[in-house]
């Protein structure tokens, strides 16, 4: 079905584990999802976006043992192809299904076995917008999440009353029945699902009237999030069994917090240090002066020492980004930049010019510089 193969796809080997395939899907969605390509350009948005459903649709595949067990040995989930031959009947086999077929090759094992078996839920991916302050500083936010729940008037079986469950009389409980059947590979026994129960093993004489017998329902809920002081851009924040519910007594998915942390008008963030430009007048660069500079937490003084040129970067040690789970900071690096002025009077020219004049060219060392390997002046 897919061009792509879906080991490649998730970043795994063939012989991964259940564990692996799953940790590697979780990466491979936090790194395509679609929120965090919602600035990007078109291309590269619709590109992510084929990615995602392309990872989704290889996990779906690696996830289920019957689909992964079909890929491993024919390259596809839906099993072994057959072209011609045959007649009639749904993909050409005179009335049998390939589920029929599929089930006389393999003892009706896969869906059918795993009907009543425990399933955990789906984990829940959504993004948090939080401010460049606090992400620095750390916070307290809250999340609106949309899920399937157990619900509380059946506590998940389905009934009105727990005493109306019976065991289902066809299939014993297992969810499966066995028949002999004649097809055309001759006299057959297979496995399928219970079609009394639907696969659950169980018969409910009265449904839940809340959840009509599905055993849950849709909830909207308010999650708690706390945001420790030091995140970055990308990062992820999780709760358990705080996503979909399982089914069958699986376990609850997981809550995935995708930080989006908000651009600074000033600092731009390099791992755990800060950077940005401070503009110094003329007169500051060249006789040299304290300046008073603003921090993530308050305002600190730096000296700018006499002859400072443009371009002279300043660092400001503990002034940066907190380490995540330790007790300590990044620096702030802050360079300088000479602010020409603008928009001078004759007056104030003809001083300038009086000050120039008054300067040797030993005065200038980068321009001496400059003309001895331009010209080859001494």
């Amino acid at each position: 079905m897919a061009e792509k193969n879906y080991y490649d796809l998730l970043g795994v080997q063939k012989g991964a584990s259940e564990q692996e395939i799953k940790a590697a899907y979780r990466k491979a969605v936090m790194k395509y999802h679609p929120d965090r390509y919602a600035t990007k350009p078109e291309a590269e948005r619709k590109q992510a976006e084929d990615t995602f459903k392309e990872i989704n649709h290889a996990y779906d595949v690696l996830s289920d043992p019957q689909k992964k067990a079909n890929y491993d040995q024919y390259g596809t989930e839906d099993g072994p192809q057959f072209n011609g031959g045959f007649s009639g009947g749904t993909g050409g086999f005179g009335g049998f299904g390939f589920e029929d077929i599929f089930n006389q090759f393999f003892g009706g094992s896969g869906r059918t076995s795993r009907a009543n078996m425990p399933i955990d839920g789906d984990d829940i991916t959504m993004r948090l917008d939080i401010t460049f302050e606090e992400s620095i500083k750390g916070t307290e936010k809250s999340v609106k999440v949309y899920r399937t729940e157990k619900c509380p008037d059946c506590k998940g079986s389905g009934a009105s009353d727990p005493s109306k469950i019976s065991t289902c009389p066809d299939c014993n409980g297992t969810g499966t029945v066995t028949m002999t059947q004649n097809t055309i590979f001759g006299r057959q026994t297979v496995r399928t699902k219970c079609s009394r129960c639907g696969g659950s093993g169980k018969i409910i004489t009265e449904k839940c009237k809340t959840c009509r017998g599905a055993g849950t329902i849709k909830k909207e809920r308010v999650i708690p999030v706390t945001i420790p002081a030091g995140v970055d851009n990308g990062q992820t924040i999780t709760y358990m069994n705080e996503g979909e519910v399982g089914v069958n007594g699986g376990q609850n998915g997981r809550l995935i917090i995708v930080l989006n942390v908000k651009a600074h008008p000033l600092f731009i963030r390099e791992g755990y240090d800060l950077y940005y430009k401070v503009p110094i007048t003329m007169t500051e660069a060249i006789n040299g002066a304290k300046v008073e500079i603003p921090t993530t937490d308050k305002s600190v003084t730096i000296t700018i020492p006499p002859g400072t040129a443009t371009g002279t970067k300043f660092r400001v040690k503990g002034y940066g980004v907190k380490y995540l789970k330790k007790q300590a900071y990044g620096d702030l690096y802050v360079t300088v930049e000479i602010d020409t002025p603008q928009k001078l009077s004759k007056k104030q020219q003809d001083l300038l010019k009086a000050f120039e004049d008054s300067l040797v060219d030993k005065q200038y060392e980068k321009r001496k510089s400059f003309r001895t390997k331009w010209l080859g002046e001494k």
